[in-house]
This record gives structure tokens, sequence and C-alpha cells, in this order.
């Protein structure tokens, strides 16, 4: 079955043995090898151990099925019990996986992982309504699993980090864990003794491995960023982005908007309204985003919805290259909101 978030801490705090299987899967590699090595120490605390923990290629169970039979029947020399890990899984995988557990009454786990695989693969289709199997889906980190996974590597290693510094190095780190993991580690040894990270800290650190993504574009747009709405687009567009996906990201992000509008005009402070959208504005972006919330008034945000319902319209109806259409409207959104915040500078 498929396992969501709050399923895999549940069982990580107290492991089900009626899970016989964990495929893990999906692009984000530091991901599915964070999941992999904690799905390991759930049965053995260390995860090199010979006796409790085999490592297989799929490769070579494929070869020869009777290794992973043999590993998943062994009992351990020290007891307890053990956990077979099966590397870059095939779909080739599912038959003998289905014939392992069909034909033992053995408590040994089996961690399955793969980079390759996809939702539709037959390996990962196995499992998806078996209660035996846990199926979990590894991709790109959101803004909440970068911030969430920062928040919890400082507090395990007793550190805080200042407000500023945090949004920092949040909008700095990459959508990959692996990459990040490795970024995280080299400023906590930067640090040495050091308890509270600073900006300045981050600033002499960490480099910007970020990856653009919708948010960055409509942040970026919607806060009056000209050069950087136009950077984060062309970046986006060079790796396969559909132009009317950004379009409809600006929609979404406008209606929240709109919402905290509505918020505030029944009574809400500012801060209220924002802390009351579902999902929540992640913590780094909270303040620009309040920020946008003054830049823009109720009508302008609506005469930005039909020019983004109008651009999307455009781009299945006009000749003209969709990448184009989406370009001129990121920058007539930018530039008003740019004119805006110019108008308040010169109030102030």
């Amino acid at each position: 079955m498929i396992y969501k978030q709050a399923q895999i801490e549940k069982y990580l705090k107290k492991p089900d043995e009626a899970v016989k299987c964990w495929i893990v899967y999906g692009s984000n590699d530091g991901l599915v090898n964070e999941y992999v090595k904690k799905f390991i120490m759930s049965v053995c605390t260390d995860i090199y151990d010979p006796f409790q923990v085999a490592y297989l290629d799929c490769e070579d169970v494929l070869s020869d099925p009777g290794k992973l039979i043999g590993e998943f029947n062994s009992q351990s020399l020290m007891g307890g019990r053990r956990v077979v890990v099966v590397k870059d899984a095939d779909n080739n995988l599912a038959k003998h996986l289905k014939t392992l557990f069909d034909n033992s009454k053995s408590d040994t786990l089996v961690v399955v992982y793969s980079m390759s695989l996809t939702k539709k693969s037959s390996l990962v289709k196995l499992g998806e309504d078996d209660a035996s199997f846990g199926i979990i889906a590894c991709y790109e980190d959101r803004d909440e699993d970068i911030y969430a996974t920062v928040k919890s590597l400082f507090l395990q290693n007793g550190m805080t980090i200042a407000n500023d510094a945090m949004q920092l190095l949040c909008a700095r780190l990459s959508n990959d864990r692996k990459s990040n993991l490795g970024e995280i580690d080299k400023l906590i040894t930067y640090m040495g003794s050091k308890k509270n990270v600073t900006a300045e800290d981050v600033g002499q650190i960490i480099s910007d491995t970020s990856s653009s993504n919708t948010d960055d574009v409509c942040f970026f747009a919607a806060g009056g960023m000209k050069e950087k709405t136009m950077q984060a687009f062309q970046k986006l567009i060079g790796e396969g982005t559909d132009p009317t996906v950004i379009i409809r990201s600006l929609v979404y992000h406008f209606n929240r908007l709109l919402t905290c509008v509505a918020f505030i005009e029944n009574g809400d402070s500012t801060d209220k309204a924002v802390a009351r959208l579902t999902p929540r504005v992640i913590f780094f972006r909270e303040n620009s985003f309040k920020r946008q919330l003054s830049l823009w008034s109720k009508d302008k945000m609506f005469s930005v919805l039909e020019l983004l319902y109008k651009c999307e319209r455009d781009t299945r109806r006009n000749n003209m290259p969709a990448e184009e259409l989406v370009s001129y409207t990121l920058m007539q959104i930018a530039s008003a909101a740019a004119a805006t915040a110019a108008r308040f500078s010169q109030r102030f």
C-alpha cells in the first residue's frame, strides 16, 4: 500500500512486522537513500552489520534468484530480525518478490529501491493494494520539505538558526535532498563550537544551489523583481516546464492573495490572514507574501487574473509561441508590481 508521511513516521516509531517489503522509488536520490537508511535502522541500528543486513544488486538477483531466497530465509547468528536491501530494482524483480513472500514465513524485512521506477512500474503496482508492501515515492523536495529538513538537522545537532539566516539558507538550497544534506553538513562543520547560525555564516559557506520552481516565478513576478522573474522563467523553460503550468501557478498564487484580502476585510490582521491559508505559506516566503498584499489592491489582483486567463487562452489559440506569450505576461505583472513598489519608496 502507498504510505503517506504520517504513516511512515508511525511505522518508524513502532515497526509493523506485517510489512514485509518496502519499495522506495523516485528521482530524488537523496530522499530515497534517506528512507532506505531509516527502514534498515528500524530493524538494526548498525546499517553495516554483516550479520543482520545483506546488500544485493538487482542484476545479481535476476541472474540467480537463489541469492535473494537464501538471504531472506537466513537467520542472524546474533539473533533478531534481518534486513535484505536490493538496489537498482527493476520490474523484473516483481515476480521474484511475489514468490518469495508466498512461500516463506521469515520475518526478514526486504527494502527495495530504485531511482528509475515510476508509479506505473509493475513492481510498484505489485504492492499498491497489498498490505505486506509499503510504497513510497520520492520526488523533488518542496519548500516545506526543505524547511523541515533544515530545522530537523539543526535540532539534532543542538543548534539554533536566526530567522534571516533560515530564510537565506532555504532560498539557497536545491530540491534535491542529497545535495542539501551535504550543504547543511558543510555549514555545521564550519560552525564548530558555535551553536547559533547567522545569515553571515550562511552567506560565507552556502552557495546558491537552488533549482527553479514555479513558486520562484510567482513570488518574483508578484513582488516586482523583473530580472529575477525572467531568470527563473528561462530556467524553468530550459528544464522542460510547460509555459501554461507557470500561468496556472500564478493564477493559484493570486487567488491565495485574494483569499487573504477577504480575511483582512473581515477583520483579520495581515499576519492572521496569512496564517489562515491552507496550505500555509512556507516560512521563508512569508515576508515576501505579506509585502505583496501591500503592493496589490483587490481590483488590481482581479485585473491580473483576467490577464492570466487571457494568456492561457491565447496559448491555445494563437499562432504565437506559448513561451513568448507567457514571458510577456510575466513582464507585465512584474513591471506593475515594481512601479507600485517605486511609488511606495518615494512616499516614505
